[in-house]
């Protein structure tokens, strides 16, 4: 699988500026991609339109060769809200999206059993969704969109607006599942930090020239541990340069 985005550009109507333009990016089979970049730089844009939620200006974007027009099953989206069905319990908000793309009861079942396992949330299969907590949402959400089997895995900013101890805990389980899946993923997020310990490449928007400023490899040894000289090294690094974007 590769995805390919070819001179994307966004303008909405009755504006004069470009939410995004030239942008150009190709992610590999299981690679882990993020996208940092100040507020309003375009991020949530830019995953919007490979998820298809929006179409470009101008531009071609490719999965597999073929061209994203809209939202399909080979892509899942898992955004900063849960998004989970406070009627449904959590293996049944797990098997909510199969069910949609018609998987059989069976399949249904044996994928969202798996799933949860990988998230740790078996025990917690029967609970409702309001006795649960923020973090075990988001971990039900992650399994939801794991157990669709998409191609590419779209994630924007999806521990946001947790605590940091619930957030750094989610990141160290969101890096040990994509190390066992091998899962395709673009990741937006604010956090240098959090881009920098998920990461194979780091994609930064610039606001001003609403493009790609600069791809940045991380070539660290997994698991990463953020207290490492050479983590903290490359996180000022990309966090200066960041700043440097700033309008």
């Amino acid at each position: 699988m590769a995805l390919h985005l070819k001179n994307i550009s966004k303008y909405y109507e009755n504006s004069r500026e470009p939410v995004l333009q030239n942008i150009n990016l190709t992610i590999q089979s299981g690679e882990f991609v993020s996208i940092v970049g100040v507020s309003g730089c375009g991020k949530s844009t830019l995953l919007n339109l490979i998820a298809g939620l929006e179409k470009p200006t101008g531009g071609e974007i490719l999965l597999d060769n073929a061209p994203v027009t809209g939202p399909g099953a080979d892509r899942v989206v898992m955004f900063q809200e849960h998004g989970l069905y406070p009627w449904l319990n959590v293996i049944e908000n797990v098997k909510f999206g199969m069910m949609l793309a018609g998987l059989s009861k069976k399949e249904q079942e044996t994928r969202a059993l798996y799933y949860l396992d990988m998230v740790h949330l078996t025990e917690y299969r029967d609970y409702p969704i309001h006795q649960i907590s923020g973090g075990m949402r988001q971990r039900t959400a992650l399994a939801r969109a794991l157990a669709l089997d998409a191609k590419l895995l779209l994630m924007d900013e999806p521990f946001s607006a947790l605590d940091k101890q619930t957030s750094n805990h989610l990141r160290e389980e969101l890096q040990r599942i994509w190390m066992e899946t091998g899962k395709t993923i673009l990741f937006i997020t604010h956090s240098v930090e959090e881009a920098v310990f998920l990461s194979d490449r780091i994609v930064i928007l610039s606001p001003t020239k609403r493009s790609v400023s600069d791809i940045i490899s991380v070539a660290l040894p997994r698991p990463r541990h953020v207290y490492a000289q050479e983590f903290v090294d490359l996180r000022h690094r990309i966090l200066e340069e960041v700043r440097g974007e700033k309008i």
